[in-house]
């Protein structure tokens, strides 16, 4: 990969998904399991699509919203009925699945279920909840908190690899900029990969968090050209949130991309992506 910072090591992060291969891996999906039908559509349109790319792909949706601003923003339809969704997914459509974990007593039964556990970003240091993830022995995407220094990841990472087999990755998605902005610091993608492979996600990372009377905010049209910065510094995959109508999305709506959008963006990321290991940069010390 083009930039600075070394991978530890490459793993299995789930059934025919390597971190570290020919090619980055994509996280994509809803925001949140808004019903059945919206799950199996993009999950068969995004199999589809990486299919043809030959992109290695894992469907992300949360069951639950945890952390919404207001208390009155949709969470979700229920943990027993989204954990279903999820293994239909799976079973279905045949692609690796990963879903948002908040409690360490949710962690058992969603990882019969699920290929990839998640971190939310304002969990990343809740050592109970990140040693039960490791204990389960699935692979961990831990989201870098807005609040986090990129080398202070280093302390999740090493709590995960103290209890489990230490399939890890991190996840940058912005850091607080003042109120109700996040800003993309691209040095922080190669701090955090000197402790484990570094995943982008380029929708999160142009939200605005509770800058619209309670809910968040987005600019979507700044996704593209941030990942295709974060190509070029050198990361080890994606995490980006699509919707066939992100201005129906019930979650994240404004910063989701458009379905229809996701092969077009994918294409122009893989191409960035292969320039750059025809043509690395020197590392200049």
């Amino acid at each position: 990969m083009p930039g600075g910072g070394t991978i530890h090591h490459e793993f299995d992060m789930a059934y025919n998904v390597r971190v570290g291969g020919e090619l980055p891996v994509l996280i994509a999906g809803p925001c949140v399991i808004e019903s059945r039908e919206l799950c199996i559509e993009v999950a068969e349109r995004m199999k589809d699509i990486t299919n043809r790319l030959g992109l290695p792909y894992i469907f992300k949706a949360s069951f639950d919203k945890a952390n919404r601003t207001s208390g009155s923003s949709f969470r979700g339809i229920g943990f027993e009925k989204s954990l279903s969704i999820l293994a239909e997914v799976r079973g279905q459509i045949g692609t690796p699945v990963l879903t948002d974990v908040h409690e360490s007593g949710q962690v058992k039964e969603v990882a019969s279920v699920v290929d990839v556990l998640q971190i939310p970003a304002f969990l990343c240091r809740q050592t109970d909840l990140l040693e039960a993830c490791a204990a389960a022995d699935k692979p961990v995407n831990v989201k870098k908190g807005q609040f986090m220094a990129p080398e202070d990841m280093r302390h999740a990472v090493d709590k995960i690899r103290g209890v489990g087999r230490g399939r890890v990755v991190l996840t940058e998605r912005g850091s607080s900029f003042g109120y109700h902005n996040l800003v993309v610091d691209m040095r922080g993608l190669v701090v955090m990969r000197r402790y484990a492979p570094v995943f982008f996600d380029a929708t999160h990372s142009v939200q605005q968090p509770g800058a619209i009377d309670g809910r968040s905010g987005g600019q979507r049209e700044f996704a593209a050209p941030l990942a295709r910065a974060a190509v070029a510094v050198g990361v080890d995959g994606f995490f980006i949130e699509t919707h066939p109508e992100p201005s129906r999305a019930l979650s994240d709506g404004p910063n989701m991309i458009p379905l229809d959008a996701m092969e077009p963006l994918l294409r122009s990321l893989i191409a960035l992506h292969r320039a750059g290991r025809e043509n690395p940069s020197p590392d200049v010390q």
